[in-house]
């Protein structure tokens, strides 16, 4: 081994607490890379595979009831290279171990029993057998409700209740992700899916030779936007509802919202930990240089070159930065296993493997050997340019000169440890800014994560209990004239209700345009606020449309602006509507209308699709069961049932993976004020040792250098939470979509508790310097040269 070589094993070990914390940090960040950006790889190619080998359609059309015979034109449009009909419906369930009702999507199985699009991937038991009340059950409710092959179930066949048996457990690339219509989260209990033989429902729902759902594959060279054009005007005059691609379909939008939203955070947070690692190795070999002149000079003048020297101290940088790579690609790829884990909770794949692209560990690892680099070149250049006859010389003596503490003739007022604090910060502004910045990087990301959970809550009291005050909305299985709610008004522990119709519609603006669902309400409605984006509330007009905030961005209207609105069902009519108000949601893309003119528009006058109502707590029970027994109720969703389903799915996923990142920016935290204090107490142990002998008692003594980091940890924690909230509305801004947007809200608390964190992890460090404070060997100290 080389003497430089060994040396450098040395140095190493001097500064090996150092290097570990350095290593720390560069290993979070590596391990963040790796586990964003291989569990995206992982499920965007799993999703890929799987979409391939099920052979999920394209693009797909619900419609009221169309000829069997109509099929064979949808096969005449150019760009379809097959399609596959069949019969859904939404029923009601009747599930003796669920005290709510439950619902499901049936499905109908061809006469061959696999369908050729959107095949099912069984895994367990078999499909149903012809002219048998068989079904098979979507994955996520089977487990949910612990159903297996064999197990009885009754089902509300167009208000008839049928016991079928199940014979099979299956999951199909249609619904990766179950969500029932209007739930923000998946409530497996509740709803899922179920596969029926097509003759039992052709004969439940008078469907016999017809069908109301059909999906298509595509040719490879084909048109998306012009096959939908020509499908919807085929399907106009049999009540098709305007076709859409898999950009609009459910399931795949909620598994795309989550590849871009991991994307953002792999891009986001991973450059915080490689800019702190930079900065700490700059600080540290900033400081071996400078207490190794002598040993520069020496290797100079015995025949080293520049370049040998310089190699020798990038060595040392690169050491502790291989230390952390590997350790983040360990950690990286464990974690990166069991967030697969996680997704495979919500997202039901057949199979998913974590799988990590040699290209992102490569470019994880060029990256912190590119941080490492960067940030020691200044040390590196200053080691290199040191000519040896200025090396074996001390380094100039420090210009000392009053400060602005004895301008200001504070000694009088402050001790004198105090004071010696004050006057080393203003002699050594830099390394003070550096250490400021370091110690704010980590406030600032504790301050961004924990606004995370700001804006869940945010989420849950603005969408359940501000903008929503309903107990529960009833689903019915068709439109119902508007006499069905005092039906429902008549049932014990109603309260109140209010009608509300569902209208699905195409809004246009120009070029653009967005497929979306009107509801409408009643105009003097006590169950629905309305607020704008400055907080204002108002009143649903008589007239026009009110557009929710982000959909009126996507069409690029304003208040007073027009819209021209296509109802996507019966006549398909069209009008053009003032837009009379935008209101301030995070949920969807949605328009309100009063239900008088919304039913007018649609040529449905009295119609209604849903029913909201406030309940009396004490006759829950009663009244659900009454609902279970009730034909016409298709779903009954409950806002406590809705909470409990958001906040189970945040705790099984969005809460760990959060607050892995918390301890994450906790060990930034411990990082930058542990190597500084370990900087500062190599360069003063002198200085702090001739105090000792002076007189000054060891608390006094630590207080100097300790109270030194405290000072410019307290001067961090505002200038980290001003730079936590700038990242936290960018984060926001970068993770919208469609379906979801994320509020701004930060609570005073969350700054206390980030900051909280910082100065626990400060203190974690300032003990262990303090440890190493009190064991100071003064004569050995006392005997280095200056």
């Amino acid at each position: 081994m080389r003497a430089l070589d060994r040396k450098l094993l040395r140095d190493l070990w001097h500064a090996r607490g150092q290097a570990a914390a350095i290593a720390a940090v560069i290993a979070c960040g590596v391990a963040i890379v790796i586990m964003t950006f291989g569990a995206m790889t992982s499920l965007r190619d799993t999703r890929d595979r799987y979409y391939e080998r099920y052979r999920f359609a394209d693009v797909f059309s619900q419609l009221r009831r169309a000829p069997l015979p109509v099929a064979a034109r949808i096969g005449d449009i150019p760009g379809v290279a097959e399609w596959e009909t069949r019969i859904t419906r939404y029923a009601a369930l009747d599930i003796p171990r669920v005290p709510q009702p439950a619902a499901a999507m049936l499905v109908s199985l061809p006469e061959g029993g696999e369908p050729r699009l959107d095949r099912i991937a069984l895994r367990q038991g078999r499909l149903p057998l012809r002219g048998r009340d068989e079904l098979v059950m979507s994955e996520n409710m089977a487990q949910a409700l612990g159903y297996a092959p064999g197990d009885q179930l009754a089902v509300l066949l167009n208000g008839r209740k049928r016991a079928f048996t199940l014979t099979g457990v299956a999951l199909s690339p249609e619904f990766v992700y179950v969500l029932a219509p209007g739930q923000l989260m998946q409530d497996d209990r509740t709803f899922g899916i179920l596969w029926i033989d097509r003759p039992i429902m052709e004969a439940a729902y008078d469907m016999k030779g017809a069908f109301n759902d059909v999906g298509l594959r595509l040719a490879p060279d084909a048109s998306e936007p012009d096959v939908i054009r020509r499908l919807d005007l085929l399907l106009a005059r049999y009540g098709g509802t305007a076709a859409y691609g898999r950009a609009d379909q459910l399931s795949n939008a909620y598994l795309d919202q989550e590849l871009a939203q991991l994307r953002t955070m792999a891009l986001v947070i991973p450059p915080i930990f490689l800019a702190v690692a930079a900065f700490l190795l700059h600080m540290v070999l900033s400081r071996l240089i400078d207490t190794e002149r002598e040993s520069i000079g020496l290797l100079k003048s015995f025949g080293y070159s520049h370049r040998e020297v310089g190699v020798h101290y990038l060595k040392f940088s690169l050491a502790i930065t291989a230390l952390g790579v590997a350790a983040g690609c360990a950690a990286g790829l464990s974690l990166g296993h069991w967030m697969t884990t996680i997704y495979q909770q919500h997202f039901r794949f057949p199979f998913l493997r974590y799988e990590t692209d040699p290209a992102v560990l490569a470019a994880a690892v060029a990256l912190s050997f590119a941080a490492a680099i960067l940030g020691t070149w200044g040390a590196l250049a200053r080691a290199v340019r040191l000519a040896p006859a200025a090396a074996m010389q001390p380094p100039a003596p420090t210009t000392y000169r009053r400060t602005l503490v004895d301008r200001l003739r504070l000694g009088r007022l402050l001790s004198m440890p105090t004071e010696m604090i004050l006057r080393h910060i203003e002699r050594w502004p830099l390394r003070a800014l550096l250490t400021v910045f370091g110690t704010a990087m980590a406030v600032m990301l504790l301050v961004t994560l924990f606004f995370f959970f700001d804006s869940l809550d945010e989420l849950v009291d603005g969408f359940y209990f501000r903008e929503n005050r309903q107990d529960l909305v009833i689903g019915l299985v068709d439109p119902r004239p508007d006499t069905a709610r005092f039906e429902i008004a008549r049932l014990p522990g109603i309260r109140a209700v209010e009608p509300v119709l569902q209208v699905p519609a195409r809004l246009m603006h120009g070029h653009v345009s967005q497929r979306t669902a009107i509801s409408g309400l009643s105009h003097d409605t006590a169950f629905r606020t309305f607020r704008d984006a400055a907080g204002r509330g108002f009143t649903l007009p008589r007239s026009g449309i009110v557009l929710s905030e982000k959909l009126a961005d996507l069409l690029g209207l304003h208040g007073g602006d027009e819209v021209r609105v296509e109802i996507l069902e019966g006549a398909r009519r069209q009008a053009a509507l003032p837009v009379v108000a935008v209101t301030s949601e995070h949920v969807g893309l949605a328009a309100y209308m009063d239900r008088r003119a919304l039913a007018g528009l649609a040529g449905e006058p009295g119609a209604l699709t849903a029913i909201q109502a406030l309940v009396d707590s004490a006759a829950r029970a009663e009244l659900m069961q009454r609902l279970k027994a009730m034909p016409a109720v298709a779903s009954v969703s409950t806002r406590e049932q809705a909470i409990t389903a958001l906040r189970e799915t945040m705790a099984r996923s969005m809460t760990i993976v959060i607050d892995f990142y918390i301890a994450l920016g906790a060990v930034i935290a411990f990082g930058v004020v542990y190597n500084a204090a370990r900087i500062s107490l190599s360069e003063r142990g002198r200085e702090l040792a001739s105090l000792r002998v002076l007189g000054f008692t060891r608390s006094e003594v630590s207080y100097v250098l300790l109270g030194e980091l405290g000072l410019l940890v307290l001067l961090a924690l505002p200038f980290g939470c001003a730079l936590g909230r700038g990242l936290a509305w960018a984060t926001a801004r970068a993770m919208e979509t469609k379906l979801f947007r994320i509020p701004f809200v930060m609570r005073p608390s969350t700054y206390g508790v980030a900051m909280s964190i910082a100065l626990a992890s400060a203190a974690v460090s300032a003990a262990m310097v303090a440890w190493r404070i009190h064991r100071l060997d003064l004569i050995a100290v006392l005997k280095t040269r200056e």
